[in-house]
């Protein structure tokens, strides 16, 4: 297994799913083998040693009794901060705090706004900014995870307005996998869709402040040498020109180019010594390269026999 193989090399690892994880549809399809694919499911992220899972539409298909009965004595916790029952009593912790490779990682779920079954969901970009304070200011957390199994739209926004959280997983829709992006106060990160692959978020804390996409971090270094090779050629054009109007055309083009070079040589100083937080995001693509465990194969596929009609779920 992809995760054992890391926990072997001694990288500590964090497992959190972003919900809708369970069931293909939010309203049972009829289907006679879709409570035992959900129980298979719950075990499955259980002995992976999943941490956490936010409750999303497509966990609540056969009710909140279900859901719970079947997670009782799971070491996975089920979070939600904005889900109510009909008496606005809250269904759900809004949280849990893991340590792990020594750092105190505050985990948030936030379920859709709105009915769903059995529930109502509170608005969530309020519940899960006093959720990320509360761990900051209570529980002295390091980083704040948002689980956010709502639509992609609202998650965004929730990266952009979210004081206090570091990274938002979010999950409701089928999405490919994609770039980080942070347009706001978190990274937003989409896992990707149906269980089709792994999203990995390697992290380094050395320090506070925000998290720097190390993606990024070495495009100043790059851009540094095509302005070195720019500068150059400017100059040799310039020995090489005689007319006084080009001179000073190109001696311009030159002081500009030096200019950037000069900026550019501080970027790339603190991309190469002065990050203090970190992260990259991969995936890991489920594709027949990834050997499955056999015991586990042939328990799918007493539910769903190859070649039958199926689709994964969304993580």
């Amino acid at each position: 297994m992809t995760i054992e193989a890391e926990r072997k090399k001694g990288v500590p690892v964090l497992v959190l799913d972003a919900g809708n994880a369970l069931f293909k549809f939010a309203n049972s399809s009829g289907d006679p083998n879709e409570k035992a694919r959900a129980q298979l499911i719950l075990k499955q992220m259980d002995a992976m040693g999943t941490a956490a899972m936010a409750v999303g539409a497509r966990d609540l298909t056969l009710g909140l009794d279900f859901l719970r009965s079947e997670t009782k004595n799971a070491k996975m916790k089920l979070v939600s901060v904005n889900l109510r029952d009909k008496a606005g009593k809250v269904l759900f912790p809004a949280s849990t705090v893991v340590t792990v490779g020594g750092l105190k990682v505050g985990v948030v779920g936030a379920s859709p706004e709105g009915m769903l079954p059995e529930a109502q969901g509170q608005p969530v970009i309020p519940a899960v900014v006093a959720e990320a304070k509360r761990l900051r200011e209570k529980d002295k957390v390091d980083v704040v995870v948002a689980l956010a199994a709502v639509p992609y739209d609202l998650a965004r926004r929730l990266a952009q307005q979210g004081e206090g959280v570091d990274f938002v997983f979010q999950s409701h829709e089928g999405r490919s996998p994609g770039i980080a992006s942070r347009d706001g106060l978190a990274t937003l990160v989409p896992p990707g869709e149906r269980g089709r692959q792994l999203a990995r978020l390697e992290l380094s804390v050395d320090g506070p402040g925000t998290f720097k996409d190390l993606a990024t971090a070495g495009q100043a270094q790059a851009s540094l040498k095509n302005i070195e090779a720019n500068i150059t050629r400017a100059k040799e054009r310039l020995a090489a020109t005689k007319d006084p109007a080009a001179k000073r055309a190109l001696e311009e083009t030159i002081a500009t180019f030096e200019a950037r070079r000069t900026a550019l040589q501080k970027e790339a100083k603190a991309d190469a010594t002065g990050i203090p937080r970190t992260h990259q995001l991969s995936y890991i693509q489920l594709g027949a390269d990834v050997p499955s465990d056999p015991a586990i194969q042939r328990l799918v596929e007493k539910l769903e026999p190859p070649g039958a009609g199926h689709e994964g779920h969304n993580h």
